[in-house]
């Protein structure tokens, strides 16, 4: 991913930025006086002989929105502990950075695109999008949205062990097998979103069976192994207005 990045998004690139900066030398040390820009907080830290894992998220994610590719961004964190301590930078320092990049590449991606390509779940600003439309439609009609339409809500705490890389794994082909679930219990083209990592909500409406769906979805997932929390599914009635909805959806998302 180091070759293409967030550069390719127009709207945020950040070509022809300098490279570099240089402080007023009466301010910081010699060791300090040249480093990439955006890495003054790294620098300082490392400086002061602290952990600067946190600084180097932040960098991370700042160089993600501006548009800078991972590859710049892994470069001024060498540049920068090459200059300050004279090293190669630290695990802790890379991850860190690196982490913070990917995940704020892939929260712009998925705002862009209305699902996960992996497992063809919505994103949660798509579902807020049709949410809003429904109202919309139903104020125009004069029918009410929140008597059509319901969420049903799965939570699935087991998804949340991710404590090594093929816990990571697991989790992530559960979250698959989960959202195919979703999809054999609501097959008529409704919106099915993950609304956080353990928890997936359905917009679906209510005529339609809702009731014997949602019994043949809690089925197909309320298996849990032994010792396990135990998956829940359940139906969350809309609230009058798109307003209320979108609380309701924050709420979800934090749960």
């Amino acid at each position: 991913m180091e070759g293409s990045g967030m550069g390719i998004f127009a709207t945020r690139t950040r070509k022809g930025a300098p490279a570099e900066v240089a402080p007023d030398a009466a301010a910081v040390p010699d060791e300090q006086r040249f480093f990439p820009a955006r890495f003054e907080a790294v620098s300082e830290r490392l400086a002061a002989g602290h952990d600067a894992s946190t600084a180097c998220a932040m960098v991370g994610r700042e160089m993600a929105r501006d548009g800078a590719d991972l590859g710049e961004a892994l470069d001024g964190l060498r540049s920068t502990y090459a200059r300050v301590l004279g090293g190669e930078p630290d695990f802790r320092a890379v991850r860190a950075l690196g982490l913070a990049w990917s995940e704020e590449t892939l929260g712009y991606l998925h705002q862009l695109s209305c699902e996960n390509p992996l497992t063809g779940l919505a994103s949660l600003p798509h579902l807020r999008t049709r949410l809003s439309e429904l109202y919309r439609a139903g104020e125009h009609a004069g029918r009410s949205t929140a008597s059509d339409h319901a969420l049903v809500v799965v939570d699935l705490p087991v998804l949340a062990s991710t404590s090594s890389w093929s816990d990571a794994f697991e989790s992530t082909m559960r979250l698959v097998r989960l959202a195919e679930n979703a999809r054999v219990s609501f097959p008529g083209g409704e919106t099915i979103c993950q609304a956080n990592a353990v928890r997936l909500v359905v917009l679906a409406t209510r005529a339609d069976r809702i009731a014997e769906r949602v019994g043949l979805l809690r089925d197909l997932v309320e298996n849990p192994a032994p010792g396990s929390a135990r998956t829940r599914v359940w139906i969350e009635g809309l609230p009058s207005s798109n307003d209320g909805a979108g609380r309701l959806l924050d709420e979800l998302a934090r749960g």
